[in-house]
Formats: C-alpha cells, sequence, structure tokens
C-alpha cells in the first residue's frame, strides 16, 4: 500500500488479490461493508446504505472498549465497479450531522469531507485509489492513514474468506450448495456443529448475539435459535432434524419466523481426508422463487462469514487441544 499527503488531503492505494466486482460489492453492500469497516479490533454493528446520486450512508464504527462512532454522507458520484465519491461527515445514530468536538476529535475539522474511491482491474487483481480530502492536522491525517490501513487489511481478509467458501446457486433451480474445507477433523467439525455451547459463538454473522433456545439432535428433535442485534431487534430460526448421522451427515428443516411457511430442507455431509474435512451444506427450497428471496435477502455475506467464524472456533480449539 502507497500513500501520498498533502496540507489537507491523503491519498491510499492499495491492490488487492481479487476482481474489482467483489471489492465494489464491499463499499456499497452494507452486510459486507460491516465486516472490514474500521480499524483493527473496531466493529461496524450498523450500515445503512442508500446507493443513487444524493442518498445517504449511515455508518456505525464501534470501539473495542464499547464507544460507538456514526459516520454519514452523500453519495455525489456513482460510476458502477469504476468510482464512488460522497461526502464524510461526524454524525450522532440519527444520522444527524455533528462537529468533531462530538466525539473529543482535536483539530478545526469542517464538518464535511471528501472521500473518492476508484477502482481499476488488471489480471484478476484491483487498485484500489482513495482519496480523502479536508482532514484538518498533520496528527490526525496519520490517525486517517492508519485507519485506513487496518480497514484495507480486514477487507483483504474476507476477500480471501470468499475463495474459502464455495456457493452455488444455478439459475432456475430451488437450491443452493455451500462447500468449505476446514483443517479440523470431522468428529470435531461434527461436534462443534451440533453443541449448543459452541453454535453462540459462530452460528450467523458476528453483528448477532445468539441464545439457542432449544437443540435436540436427533431424528424429530427442534432446535430453535434467537439472533439478537445492537438495537434489540430478534430474529428467530428453528427446524426439526430429520436424519442424524454422527459425524457423517445432518437432514432437518430451516425456516425463518419472520416468513413462516417458507421452509427449506438441509443436508450437510462432513467428510474427512488427511486429517481436514469437507463440508458439504445443500438447502433445497419449495420453489424457484424462494431460493431467490434467500438470496436477495444477503445470504451469500452471511454464509460466508458464518462459516470464516466456524473456522476461527474450530482452529481455537484445535489449538487448545495440541496444547494440552
Amino acid at each position: 500500500m502507497t500513500t501520498e499527503i498533502n496540507k489537507r488531503d491523503l491519498t491510499v492505494t492499495r491492490i488487492f488479490d481479487a476482481p474489482r466486482e467483489l471489492i465494489w460489492k464491499a463499499w456499497t453492500n452494507p452486510r459486507l461493508l460491516m465486516r472490514w469497516w474500521g480499524p483493527k479490533h473496531f466493529t461496524a454493528p450498523v450500515s445503512k446504505i442508500d446507493l443513487r446520486v444524493g442518498g445517504r450512508y449511515l455508518h456505525c464504527m464501534r470501539s473495542p472498549a464499547g464507544k460507538n462512532y456514526w459516520s454519514t454522507g452523500a453519495y455525489r458520484e456513482i460510476v458502477p465497479l469504476e468510482r464512488l465519491a460522497l461526502t464524510d461527515s461526524f454524525a450522532d445514530e440519527k444520522g444527524n450531522v455533528v462537529p468533531a468536538a462530538h466525539y473529543e476529535m482535536a483539530g478545526d475539522w469542517p464538518l464535511e469531507l471528501l472521500v473518492t474511491i476508484t477502482l481499476e482491474e488488471r489480471g484478476g487483481k484491483t487498485t484500489l485509489m482513495l482519496r480523502h480530502e479536508g482532514i484538518p492536522t498533520e496528527d490526525m491525517r496519520d490517525l486517517t492513514y492508519a485507519g485506513w490501513s487496518e480497514s484495507f487489511d480486514k477487507l483483504a481478509e474476507i476477500l480471501l474468506a470468499k475463495s474459502l467458501t464455495s456457493i452455488v446457486a444455478e439459475p432456475g433451480k430451488q437450491e443452493f450448495v455451500i462447500t468449505r474445507v476446514f483443517d479440523a477433523p470431522r468428529a470435531l467439525v461434527f461436534k462443534a456443529y451440533t453443541d449448543p455451547d459452541r453454535i453462540r459463538d459462530w452460528w450467523g454473522p458476528q453483528r448477532f448475539i445468539n441464545t439457542v433456545d432449544t437443540m435436540d439432535v436427533r431424528p424429530g428433535g427442534i432446535w430453535r435459535i434467537v439472533q439478537r442485534d445492537a438495537d434489540g431487534n430478534e430474529y428467530a430460526f428453528h427446524g426439526v432434524y430429520h436424519e442424524v448421522r454422527p459425524p457423517a451427515q445432518l437432514v432437518g428443516t430451516f425456516e425463518f419466523e419472520g416468513a413462516p411457511g417458507h421452509v427449506s430442507l438441509d443436508t450437510v455431509t462432513f467428510e474427512e481426508h488427511d486429517g481436514r474435512t469437507t463440508l458439504v451444506e445443500k438447502s433445497v427450497f419449495q420453489s424457484v422463487e424462494d431460493r431467490d428471496e434467500m438470496l436477495k435477502e444477503g445470504v451469500e455475506e452471511g454464509v460466508i462469514e458464518t462459516m470464516d467464524r466456524f473456522a476461527d472456533l474450530l482452529a481455537s480449539v484445535t489449538a487448545w487441544r495440541k496444547a494440552a
């Protein structure tokens, strides 16, 4: 990564080993943006994007100490896959512009800065150039550069994760198939996949807190999980196990209680080779329309983040067992 600095502007250039379509989505899809926005150890629990010229965005960045920093702005220029120009302002949780002093930021910050992102792809790699205009002091430019640098490190990680998790959804079919290889034996993978004490730590995107209401892993047994977001909203899911064959296969239903009656049949297989486990999950929906509606709701990003969190959990358990 390179950087150029003048009196009030910062230019950062980074080359990503990924096509620019993925990087464009990372900037314009709120579910993806929440996975990388902010410096290392910061999270992004909220992102709202109205992607049109004149449309506004609202992002929340949360520090390790739990303090929220909100930012907002308007899109001035949108050239799909090539260029984004947007204003950048400090904000409160309702999206109202506030001065930098609201967050005890030093310096004579303008109420509105300008961020311009350009993307160029060559040979499957993408050069991202970001220009951040209006930063008031040298110290603040250094901090801003560090923040963008660490954010882009996180972005590089999720772009890599997309290559590790395969999601196949063929047009006109009422199913999609997820495949991921884990560096752990299948007995451990199966146990972590079905243990309610473990599921709380990896099931779904990180922005949610999981509560396992019930998990009776046997044929005819019921499972139910409730997720809660930062605003206190709850989302519940449930299903019934049809087949349970440890550590090789699980078959059961999946239903989101917010859309009752739309049920999928999920078959999860676990195959081990040389100490590594390939997990394949096939979800068959009641119709092509049901499948496509699920994809529109951003299931791809959620699946990738879930598989990454599951891999992290397995890695930590494996390391603990080796140390013991």
